[in-house]
């Protein structure tokens, strides 16, 4: 609803008059119509100056009366029947130019302010109402219901005025959808802007009661394209990718192509295990160097094993690599999750070891769970040296027709490109584990569509991307290297009917009965080859220089060349 004051809109022309009275506008006004200011004795513009004269001749006047009352100490209560003519004829002209001006004035502000919170009708709509869209523009999101009852209308003044605590809707109601929707209402009315265009119906909220998502009020809708097919390791795959990023998906697509018509790629993983690394304090540097030891010592590794494993029937604890900082130790765990992701898992079973570790070592001071020496959403060298999740190297060998006839380039291009900006100009940059074009695009995309940890993007972009020419310098050898994708097909958000869908198209829902950990696996190497289809796909781009052409086609056609020119890629 528009509470702003708008003029009111000429009426259409029908070209079929018996169809006119469907959409009828109201008239326009008469010019007979009456109006408030025909009521005047004198004409508006006459009557404005009369009551701007008056207002400040009187102001003047009534100014210059109380300066000389001040100057001969007269006290100014004291007034004459001419000051009181004058106090009366400035209250009543401030009276008539508040209301004829002030008016408009204030409303002015409020219309201000609905602009930004309140109005949900579009300004063009207003400029343009003359001519009609080329086609019905289809609506996307529903307007959110009102509330359903009176009872609701209390809980949200309750929420409002803090007697509720938002949070707690769920467990007082005993309805996920109607707690969204009370909650949403009043954050509306708490902070005064409107969630309208944010979806409210359509979604499952008790599903992620408790798991996913704390206090919805609705949720996000990002489009899911679909990639490939994609030939890995014998296999099609066609890839899901959640993105709001114009070529994206059509890159991929074509990286996928080039590989599928060169005979595919292949993958390898080369280790799979889930870190967590706590922080304990000694006493002294000696005694933190006496955990450490113990630790390390393959002697005592199977009773740490035992107790580690008990988090779960799927963790196996597989090594403990220690670090120490003064009187700190630092103590990374790597352990095998099964098809979860397993930070929970892996997280009970350091927690187990602590405990374990308390009766020989009282005098441990356990500081953190986690002491970033893991290390989780965010760029580490222990990630890009050690591994974390799984790493894995994918690899395809280009022939040249297809380099030359889909990625419209050649290998030298690509061979020269790769070395001078992937490898050489990373190492400019300081780069940490980002030798490649754009993996955390591909890996991002795939992340929200299956239901991933998006914030864990930023260690399982971790890629280096090798491309090199073979077979006489006549076909390219491309391969990515990534030593740290944390994936899981179980748990968190891959539960949720949407990602588990997309995850059902790779062939990877849930856990797998034959062998725990292979859907979580081949995830990760599907994962690596879309990567390697982005690479080669953007690489060819900018050889071929075909980046901004294609950018300012597809995606950014409206705006500005220089500015899409120096987006980074």
């Amino acid at each position: 609803m528009d509470i702003r004051r708008r003029p009111p809109r000429a009426p259409r022309s029908s070209p079929n008059p018996k169809h006119h009275h469907h959409h009828q506008s109201p008239p326009p006004p008469s010019p007979t119509t009456p109006k408030a200011s025909d009521a005047l004795p004198l004409p508006l513009y006459l009557t404005n100056a009369v009551f701007f004269t008056l207002f400040f001749s009187v102001a003047y006047y009534l100014l210059h009366r109380w300066r000389d009352k001040i100057r001969t100490s007269t006290p100014l209560h004291v007034v004459t029947l001419s000051e009181i003519a004058a106090i009366v004829s400035l209250i009543a002209s401030f009276i008539y130019l508040l209301g004829f001006f002030g008016i408009d004035f204030v409303q002015s502000f409020i219309a201000r302010a609905s602009n930004d919170a309140w109005d949900l009708v579009d300004d063009d709509a207003n400029h343009n109402f003359l001519r009609p869209p080329p086609c019905p523009a289809p609506k996307l999101v529903a307007d959110p219901p009102t509330l359903s009852s009176h009872e609701d209308e209390e809980i949200v003044k309750s929420v409002v005025d803090g007697t509720i605590p938002s949070y707690s809707l769920e467990s007082q109601i005993g309805d996920c959808k109607r707690a969204a929707a009370v909650r949403r209402e009043a954050i509306q009315r708490t902070t005064g802007r409107s969630l309208h265009g944010l979806p409210l119906e359509g979604f499952d909220y008790e599903s992620i009661l408790g798991q996913c998502c704390e206090m919805p009020v609705g949720y996000v809708q990002i489009p899911v394209g679909i990639a490939g097919p994609l030939l890995l390791d014998g296999f099609e795959y066609s890839v899901p990718m959640a993105t709001t990023e114009g070529c994206l998906v059509a890159s991929t697509n074509r990286g996928c192509k080039a590989i599928h018509v060169s005979g595919g790629a292949s993958s390898m993983l080369l280790r799979d295990g889930m870190t967590r690394a706590p922080v304990v304090r000694f006493g002294s540097a000696k005694r933190a160097a006496e955990l450490k030891f113990f630790l390390e010592d393959p002697v005592n590794f199977d009773t740490l094993a035992v107790v580690f494993n008990r988090s779960s029937r799927f963790a196996r604890l597989q090594g403990i690599q220690c670090s120490i900082a003064g009187k700190n130790l630092y103590m990374r765990f790597t352990c095998g999750t099964g098809d979860a992701m397993g930070m929970n898992m892996v997280s009970k079973g350091v927690q187990n070891v602590l405990d374990f570790l308390q009766s020989d070592f009282p005098d441990m001071d356990v500081i953190g769970i986690s002491g970033n020496f893991c290390s989780d959403k965010k760029p580490a060298a222990v990630n890009w040296i050690e591994g974390r999740g799984k790493s894995v190297v994918c690899e395809a060998i280009i022939k040249e027709e297809v380099v030359k006839k889909v990625l419209k380039t050649n290998v030298a291009a690509l061979v020269e490109l790769n070395m001078l900006k992937n490898l050489a100009g990373s190492a400019v940059a300081g780069a940490l584990g980002g030798y490649n074009a754009h993996a955390s695009n591909i890996v991002s995309a795939i992340f929200i569509a299956t239901g991933q940890d998006p914030a864990q993007n930023i260690e399982s972009s971790h890629c280096i991307t090798m491309m090199e020419a073979v077979n006489e310098g006549k076909d390219l050898h491309v391969s990515v290297t990534m030593p740290s994708i944390e994936v899981g097909t179980v748990g968190g958000g891959t539960q949720l009917a949407s990602q588990s869908a997309c995850l059902n198209l790779l062939g990877v829902k849930g856990a797998s009965k034959e062998l725990p950990g292979s859907n979580s696996r081949l995830l990760a190497t599907i994962v690596a080859g879309s990567v390697l289809a982005g690479e080669l796909s953007l690489m060819s781009a900018i050889a071929a220089g075909q980046l901004v052409k294609s950018h300012m086609k597809y995606n950014r056609s409206s705006k500005d060349v220089s500015k899409a020119a120096s987006e980074g890629t």
